[in-house]
């Protein structure tokens, strides 16, 4: 956490295919390399100025850590799905979400970004134009009861539900955030990840999917929550990560273990942390 943090880019699968984004990179004069783990990703060599090329104005690149990009791809969202975004903010991963639902840039199926700020999703408004997409609605909710969410009971295919929390594994890019966190911080971001745990849950139907992240290294914040979860709502059942990986990601996983865990000294990508539950009633 004390190195100075990669570059990363997703390729909009929308417009291009890596060869043919990293060639256009290369025509700007930026060097990159394919992300080991994404399918997706490029990794910048040394310093660039990417908003200048046409590949970031015309959406084929956009800005996201590989461990990001990897979330994303772990929810498995499919054209013809109803997917929520929960916790969307800027909406990196609504965007890679759209890829994985859409076809020339209209999203098959339904996606919706969530979040409590109206600002936050007004940024993500542009970021769709320039990758083409037309079809996501955003969609703005209360912090706690939303009568949106309450009539979406039952309806969705997957969940991502991207939680608030200490963003320890992200702390090589702002560095100064590690004097900012206090515990009682931390108590009020678990309470608050729980609370939005079982929102997100009451909105997926019977065999829909709830993948769950941190961009934190703290268990509290991962496996405990992952502990309460289960232990509240008898109606879900945990996925290993290999067999959920395996159908999405296809290469071998960076771990064997049920959940999935990334961090600069493991993967090099920032730290994150994904668990994907089924609804089985």
């Amino acid at each position: 956490l004390n190195r100075i943090a990669a570059v990363d880019l997703r390729v909009n699968t929308l417009k291009a295919t890596r060869q043919e984004a990293k060639a256009a990179l290369e025509r700007a004069s930026i060097d990159t390399k394919e992300t080991v783990l994404s399918p997706l990703g490029l990794r910048l060599i040394g310093n660039s100025r990417l908003g200048e090329t046409s590949a970031f104005k015309q959406g084929l690149v956009e800005i996201q850590d590989e461990g990001s990009q990897l979330i994303a791809l772990l929810c498995d969202a499919k054209p013809g799905m109803n997917v929520v975004d929960y916790c969307a903010g800027a909406g990196g991963k609504t965007l890679a979400l759209a890829a994985s639902m859409g076809r020339s840039g209209k999203v098959v199926g339904r996606l919706t970004a969530c979040d409590i700020s109206k600002p936050r999703l007004d940024r993500l408004r542009p970021r769709l134009k320039r990758a083409g997409v037309t079809s996501v609605k955003c969609q703005t909710i209360n912090a706690h009861e939303d009568c949106w969410v309450a009539e979406q009971a039952g309806k969705l295919e997957r969940v991502l539900v991207d939680v608030p929390c200490t963003g320890m594994g992200t702390w090589r890019r702002d560095p100064n955030m590690k004097w900012l966190i206090t515990p009682m911080d931390l108590e009020e971001l678990i309470n608050l990840q729980r609370r939005i745990l079982t929102n997100a849950a009451s909105m997926l139907r019977s065999g829909g999917k709830l993948i769950y992240a941190t961009c934190s290294l703290l268990r509290e914040e991962n496996e405990y929550q992952v502990g309460w979860f289960l232990g509240h709502h008898s109606n879900f059942r945990p996925i290993p990560i290999d067999k959920v990986w395996a159908e999405t990601i296809t290469s071998k996983p960076p771990t064997s273990s049920q959940n999935l865990r990334l961090s600069p000294a493991t993967t090099e990508t920032d730290g994150f942390f994904c668990a994907v539950f089924v609804k089985i009633l």
